[in-house]
């Protein structure tokens, strides 16, 4: 490598799948110390461009019909195996977006970081478990040195991503890249993860390529950035300009796509949808021979709600704050103790039978729509099933026209009724959850975080076509997210839930403007600002 030559540099990369070219001429360098952060939504191509860089794409199938991947002068694409083993989780390693699918669930983390060490250090006994400890105390694993035989479940999300930078660490790599390493966490851990990855970057004075389609990280993390889109990079400059005066149309369109707006006004004499007086989920730890009791998981702990006509209630926290269980139980789709009335009547007490008429009112949408919708049945059997169940909209044509109509509803061609889900976009088929329970005229719809799972182009749109809904329907919302800048653009009310009970509540204005509990200005601060002061402090 000559004084002036970058340590990474790309040039002119392509990259096929058969006859679909996912990259086109991509050029980008990384100097040492420095982050380079690849921005643009799902399909834009920066993970494949960042599993080129160490030869990870699935050959034969992909192809590099031209470019050149350079490390320090080194050509990388056509390498010897032999030489890429040495180059990966040495000279460049690599953080994945989820840990839990990353992870070896059978392997203790001692084991899956120590891997490595063996591997490219030679490290064995008392050195390498000494080595293991030093990087779990460098990435704050709490009580490293005594849960080095924790399998990957009996950790946090956080402390997963924790491990997985300790293990991409092991060897001093020249190169970090980071793919989307935030995105599965709470907004709290998110702030630790880039806080940690920051000092780490200071510390051992590496490069980081950060993939990313947010925005806001990038603002925080990167020197520079290059903006992808459909497989090209379209703009490319310092963080710094690229802020300050965005040239190309994608790039003011994706700062432009964070979530804004009011939710639509409520009104005080509005009747009540749903209320929960005192509401409690608690789940039971079971011990010996007879399988009693010996504590509870009080996931939900006397927490009261209300929800009116035309509001909406926003429900935020991070993972295992009770959230989703709180949504479920005021469904009735989990047992709990304490009153809960729909429409006026108590359904806390009412048996399935009883409570099958009422439930077309009240409907749920859920964060992964993939997941949610049946990859058996076309678009216009999942929405059709719910009418059947409840026997409305007549005969099949009646059925059809009706589909078309929530599909219509929600900005779907109603032509497409008869694909199927894995023909539709991530957006889309969130759409189609949200027809499949307009299908029904709901009263109420409980909202599990639709929009995690989405870019941020996406969740814009689908913020928008929630408030036009609520507007023409005068809808009952529970918005159940741990993303607040979702949440401030529909909620009219908002509840902050930690261990299973509310710690906040009031008018969302008001609780934005002036958070008065210090977990809800942690909250706040690492969701709107990705640093907090106070007590509520983020650290490493």
């Amino acid at each position: 490598m000559t004084e002036s030559s970058p340590l990474l540099a790309v040039r002119d990369l392509a990259v096929s799948f058969g006859a679909t070219t996912a990259v086109k001429q991509v050029s980008f360098t990384l100097e040492r110390g420095q982050t380079l952060a690849l921005v643009g939504e799902s399909g834009s191509g920066k993970s494949v461009s960042a599993l080129s860089i160490l030869q990870l794409l699935p050959y034969p199938h992909a192809r590099h019909p031209g470019g050149s991947i350079r490390l320090r002068g080194e050509e990388l694409i056509g390498a010897s195996p032999t030489r890429l083993r040495e180059v990966r989780g040495n000279q460049i390693a690599m953080v994945f977006q989820e840990p839990m699918t990353s992870l070896n669930p059978l392997h203790s983390i001692e084991k899956q970081i120590g891997e490595t060490l063996w591997l490219h250090k030679g490290l064995t006994g008392a050195a390498l478990r000494a080595r293991i400890v030093e990087l779990l105390d460098v990435v704050g694993l709490p009580d490293a040195a005594h849960r080095l035989n924790a399998l990957p479940h009996e950790l946090s999300g956080g402390q997963r991503q924790r491990v997985m930078i300790a293990m991409a660490l092991a060897n001093d790599p020249d190169i970090l890249i980071a793919d989307e390493p935030t995105t599965a966490l709470d907004v709290t851990i998110q702030a630790q993860i880039l806080k940690l990855l920051k000092a780490l970057q200071a510390r051992l004075g590496m490069a980081i390529l950060f993939i990313t389609h947010d925005l806001s990280i990038v603002r925080k993390m990167a020197d520079r950035v290059c903006v992808m889109q459909a497989g090209l990079v379209v703009e490319s400059g310092t963080v710094a300009e690229l802020f300050a005066n965005p040239q190309h149309p994608y790039t003011r369109q994706l700062l432009a796509a964070e979530p804004r707006g009011e939710p639509p006004p409520e009104s005080d004499d509005a009747p009540e949808v749903m209320a929960g007086d005192g509401v409690k989920v608690w789940f039971p730890l079971k011990r010996g021979l007879f399988g009693r009791a010996v504590d509870y998981v009080k996931a939900v702990d006397g927490v009261s709600v209300q929800v009116r006509e035309g509001q909406t209630l926003g429900v935020v926290g991070e993972s295992g704050s009770g959230k989703t269980t709180l949504g479920l139980a005021l469904l009735r789709l989990l047992s709990s103790k304490g009153a809960i009335r729909f429409q006026g009547q108590r359904i806390d007490d009412l048996s399935g039978k009883t409570l099958r008429p009422l439930r077309k009112a009240m409907q749920i949408v859920f964060q992964d729509p993939y997941g949610s919708l049946s990859p058996r049945l076309s678009v216009g059997e999942i929405i059709e099933e719910g009418l059947r169940v409840h026997g409305l909209a007549g005969d099949r044509a009646a059925r059809r026209a009706w589909i078309a109509g929530a599909l219509e509803e929600v900005g779907l061609d109603p032509d497409t009724q008869d694909r199927y889900p894995h023909e539709f976009s991530g957006g889309q088929r969130q759409r189609i959850a949200i027809a499949r329970a307009l299908a029904l005229q709901p009263r109420l719809l409980v909202l599990d975080e639709p929009t995690s799972a989405l870019d941020v182009s996406v969740q814009a749109q689908i913020v928008d076509l929630l408030r036009e809904l609520q507007r023409r329907h005068r809808l009952a919302y529970i918005f159940i997210s741990h993303d607040l800048r979702v949440v401030r653009a529909l909620a009219n009310r908002l509840l902050v839930m930690k261990n299973g009970q509310i710690v906040e509540a009031g008018p969302a204005r008001r609780v934005f403007d002036s958070p008065r509990h210090p977990y809800t200005q942690a909250l706040l601060a690492a969701a709107l600002n990705l640093e907090a002061t106070g007590n509520g402090a983020v650290s490493i």
